[in-house]
């Protein structure tokens, strides 16, 4: 079971978490700081006591916009630690991504929280962590709410690709669940666990990795030019090659294509343009 630590300097939105953490029965305690310094003051407290004492902390789920050290900072300041606690990122803003992966985050949850969400969250940290889990209970909001939260905001149902046409991919932002059509995403770049699908209209984050995706639209169009990189063939405005190198225009983005996957994205090129 999981010891943890939340760090949030908005009271009310650190106390509805505290609750949804305690809500887990693979939780053994939850306590909360309120800004960095007393979150930096509990994990050295933590560390110096040792993996079985009595103020160990498995996990730290960590707000980022904070008055004075933000989390990416914090984050930054536990990675110097022999043995730091691990990070899940809890945060408005789906910006941040790339630098919380970079730091090794375990995950990174878009505010407003959704019970499923975070369960899904607790789940990573005890599968890193090796601890045998204990089933949650069957994806319910909880019974009752502490009066000093926030008010229960209304959940938009949990949503899978499965539960939708093919031709549509599921996607949040800001606890809204929207819907994308495949036919208009001309790109997607890797963030670490995450993809974000890029269209006409703007970007999307969704947790899938890019790997995924790359199977799953292959006969859809969709090639891998890079590692960070997976294209929809008929959205490639044109290929250039500089110097021994290969990159290709997607719109207003240029992407890099790697050696390994130039010579087959040329063909493929060629193919599509002739079929």
């Amino acid at each position: 079971m999981l010891r943890v630590l939340a760090v949030d300097d908005e009271k009310p939105l650190l106390e509805e978490l505290l609750y949804l953490l305690r809500s887990d029965p693979r939780v053994l305690s939850a306590e909360g700081a309120s800004d960095a310094t007393e979150a930096l003051r509990r994990v050295t407290r933590a560390l110096e006591s040792g993996p079985d004492g009595a103020d160990a902390i498995d996990v730290v789920f960590l707000d980022i916009h904070m008055a004075g050290l933000t989390g990416l900072d914090i984050a930054r300041l536990l990675a110097g630690f022999a043995q730091p606690p691990l990070i899940v990122f809890v945060t408005a803003h789906e910006g941040f991504a790339v630098q919380a992966f970079d730091l090794k985050a375990v995950d990174y949850v878009l505010k407003p929280v959704r019970p499923q969400r975070l369960a899904e969250a607790v789940r990573r940290a005890c599968a890193q962590l090796g601890r045998a889990e204990e089933a949650p209970p069957a994806a319910a909001e909880p019974a009752a709410r502490p009066s000093a939260a926030v008010p229960a905001q209304r959940q938009a149902p949990e949503v899978t690709v499965a539960d939708r046409a093919p031709e549509q991919i599921a996607v949040e932002l800001g606890g809204v669940t929207r819907f994308v059509a495949i036919a208009d995403i001309a790109y997607v770049e890797a963030q670490g666990d995450y993809a974000r699908l890029h269209t006409d209209e703007g970007s999307h984050l969704v947790r899938i990795p890019v790997s995924t995706l790359e199977e799953r639209w292959a006969a859809r169009g969709f090639v891998r030019i890079h590692r960070r990189h997976l294209v929809a063939l008929s959205r490639i405005d044109e290929i250039r090659l500089d110097a021994g190198t290969t990159s290709v225009r997607v719109g207003s983005a240029e992407l890099q294509v790697s050696r390994r996957h130039a010579r087959e994205l040329r063909d493929l090129l060629m193919r599509h343009a002739t079929g």
